[in-house]
C-alpha cells in the first residue's frame, strides 16, 4: 500500500532518503557535485513529502519558495529498485498540488543532464525547458524547467 505524508525537513524519514540522493548525485556529477550541493541544503524546508510503500519510506521531494508566485522543486528521489513504477510522478503531483493549495501558480526546477530519467519525468509531467536561472545560468550540465499550475479547488 502506498501513501504520501506532507511534512518538513525535520522528518526522520526524509534525511536517510536525502543521503541516498546525495550519494547518487555525487557519483553521477563527479567533481561538479560540490557546486550543486551548496544549493541543496535541507535545513528549514517547510514543504517536504515522503512516499511510503507498506510503511517503508521509498521516495521524497520538496519545494521552497522561488519568488512571489513560484516554488522550486527540490530533493526528488525514489529508491533505485523501485524506479519506473510511477512513484516519482506521484511525489511530483503531490508537491504541485500542495504548491497550488498554497497559492503558488508555477513550479521551476533544475536537474542535471546526467540525470536522464529525471529529465524524462519532468517532460512527461508537463514541464517545459526554460533558460537556466540564477546560479545555474552559465552551468553547462544544468537543465531548468517550469510548469504553470492549475488553481487549487
Amino acid at each position: 500500500m502506498l501513501h504520501i505524508k506532507r511534512t518538513d525537513s525535520n522528518d526522520p524519514d526524509f534525511a536517510p532518503l536525502v543521503r541516498l540522493l546525495d550519494a547518487d548525485l555525487a557519483e553521477r556529477d563527479g567533481d561538479e557535485h560540490v557546486f550543486y550541493a551548496q544549493f541543496n541544503k535541507v535545513v528549514s524546508i517547510r514543504h517536504v513529502v515522503v512516499l511510503y510503500e507498506n510503511e517503508r519510506p521509498v521516495g521524497c521531494g520538496a519545494f521552497k519558495p522561488f519568488d512571489e508566485d513560484s516554488v522550486e522543486i527540490k530533493r526528488m528521489y525514489v529508491l533505485p529498485e523501485l524506479r519506473g513504477q510511477g512513484f516519482a510522478s506521484q511525489i511530483l503531483e503531490e508537491l504541485e498540488r500542495w504548491a497550488a493549495e498554497s497559492s503558488f501558480s508555477r513550479c521551476v526546477l533544475e536537474t542535471g543532464k546526467k540525470q536522464p530519467e529525471a529529465i524524462s519525468l519532468y517532460l512527461k509531467s508537463g514541464y517545459a525547458v526554460i533558460p537556466n536561472y540564477r546560479q545555474y545560468a552559465e552551468v553547462e550540465n544544468s537543465v531548468c524547467f517550469e510548469k504553470h499550475l492549475a488553481k487549487a479547488r
